[in-house]
């Protein structure tokens, strides 16, 4: 995790860029469903970024493995207008597209037509990987990951020698629930060793999310405070403003709870909860993130919110309720957002509640992780007009926008003591002036120098799910939903669950 080492240690001066990652090695990058939109969207803008920042070896190539008849020429030339695209709509600072960067690339890109169930697949793409490095990035229905990791194992192409390396990422969803998610992992155990495989959250690409341990660990002053007697409670908001758009026999059988909650959600709350790891090495930040989730109290029913976005307003323009959303059925119990308080039994967090809460077609799309500092006593300023102190809070927002603000009191000049609230904003886009990324350049990057870090083993997927899993068994009995109009802060009942331990939740829309 090159790139947490390089934040954590950047000055204040200009000396910014000072540890500079090496470049990663030869090797092939196989992209299972690389016809598909997250290839177009996110991984060959992410490669084309690594490209242009000198990161990729001159021997790197691409090889996409899709059902479609197209060809190779016609695929890149897809690729070329998708980046252009991401290039010149991604803000003013936006950079524009290298065609010397694009060349060296897209020159490397080869295709190979085949289902992913037939050997003959395998074989085709044996005879052009040989004996080189290779990364097999699976980006296709969950239901072919066990079938295309059984074919790798079956034609050889899994198998490691002493001067090649095979990985595997695999994207999300890594199950449907705690039992699917061991049997998969069992499966995957069974042809690759632990070490090969990259469960991958691409929430852990973003920048903030990597700084969590930089901002943690690096700084004497923080450190000190992150823990329960400093700490009143901890919120964790994933709010987004889009429906369920053209996924409606995905979302239909899986929900908020499924497609949030134990893999992006879990990662940041573990990110925030762990205890210092004893380096930077993958498996100890892995152990203590571990640890954390396998802490969490059993939850419980009354700490648990399911919503569903009903009709209303998205900037000013009416949208219809998820249950008349295309493809939705009309009597839909599926949540659209989901509200939980969770308690952390260990020394660290004893009696510190951690609510977390994500939704569709809320009033913003806004990630962000609220940390609610406990209040000063309130005895210094009873005799002023002051009634009450603005609440210590740190804010690490990771989308849209990348970085931290602290919230406190200052007294407001003039000859009596009257206090206002004052914010310390630090922006990423700001002060290191990047360009456009897609988070994915990190995750890619790491995989090649073999750092895994930044991705989900074995037992950290199985706790997230244990975590959710009483959720899912009550979702099997009929249970209400609690409704929301889309634009708004989400259901009244998530108020309440923060209400009765008279607390409340920051603003989505502000």
């Amino acid at each position: 995790m090159e790139s947490i080492v390089a934040s954590a240690s950047s000055q204040i001066d200009d000396t910014r860029h000072e540890n500079v990652p090496r470049r990663g090695p030869p090797g092939v990058f196989v992209i299972f469903g690389g016809g598909g939109d997250l290839t177009h969207r996110l991984l060959v803008p992410a490669l084309y970024n690594l490209a242009s920042a000198g990161l990729l070896d001159s021997h790197f190539s691409i090889i996409v493995v899709d059902r479609a008849d197209v060809s190779a020429a016609d695929l890149r030339q897809s690729f070329h207008d998708s980046l252009e695209n991401f290039v010149t709509s991604r803000g003013t600072e936006a950079v524009t597209l290298h065609d010397d960067v694009w060349k060296r690339l897209s020159d490397n890109i080869d295709y190979v037509r085949g289902a992913f169930e037939e050997t003959a697949t395998y074989d085709a793409l044996a005879r052009k990987i040989g004996n080189q490095n290779c990364i097999f990035y699976l980006a296709v229905a969950a239901r072919f990951f066990g079938t295309i990791v059984d074919q790798l194992g079956v034609s050889g192409l899994a198998k490691e020698s002493g001067k090649a390396f095979r990985r595997v990422i695999i994207e999300k969803p890594f199950g449907s629930d705690l039992q699917s998610a061991i049997a998969l992992n069992e499966r995957l155990l069974r042809t690759l060793g632990e070490s090969q495989i990259y469960r991958i959250d691409h929430y852990l690409g973003k920048e903030t999310v990597q700084n969590i341990l930089a901002l943690r660990f690096s700084n004497g002053f923080f450190e000190p405070l992150w823990n329960r007697d400093n700490i009143d409670h901890v919120q964790i908001t994933a709010a987004e403003t889009v429906g369920v758009e053209q996924r409606a026999r995905f979302y239909e059988s899986t929900g908020a709870v499924r497609d949030m909650v134990p893999n992006h959600v879990m990662q940041l709350l573990a990110m925030t909860a762990m205890e210092a790891p004893i380096s930077f090495d993958a498996d100890a930040v892995r152990d203590e993130k571990t640890k954390v989730l396998k802490a969490i109290h059993a939850v419980q029913h009354h700490d648990v919110v399911r919503g569903q976005y009903a009709a209303g307003s998205i900037k000013e323009q009416p949208v219809v309720g998820y249950r008349e959303e295309p493809g939705v059925d009309p009597h839909s119990h599926t949540e659209t957002y989901v509200a939980m308080k969770l308690m952390i039994d260990n020394w660290r967090w004893a009696g510190v509640p951690f609510y977390v809460r994500t939704g569709k077609r809320l009033a913003a799309r806004k990630t962000e992780i609220a940390v609610h500092f406990k209040s000063a006593p309130y005895a210094l300023f009873r005799d002023t007009p002051v009634d009450k102190l603005t609440p210590n809070i740190m804010l690490l927002h990771i989308q849209p926008t990348e970085g931290v603000t602290l919230q406190f009191s200052a007294k407001i000049p003039g000859p009596t003591v009257h206090l206002g609230g004052v914010r310390m904003k630090f922006d990423y886009s700001e002060w290191f002036h990047e360009g456009p990324s897609t988070g994915y350049e990190t995750l890619l990057y790491d995989c090649m120098i073999g750092d895994a870090t930044l991705f989900q083993r074995a037992d950290n997927i199985e706790a997230g799910w244990r975590v959710v899993q009483p959720v899912l068994d009550w979702m099997h009995a009929p249970a209400g939903l609690d409704f929301y109009a889309a634009g708004s802060e989400g259901p009244k009942a998530a108020d309440d669950l923060l209400a009765r331990d008279h607390r409340h939740w920051l603003k989505i829309g502000s």
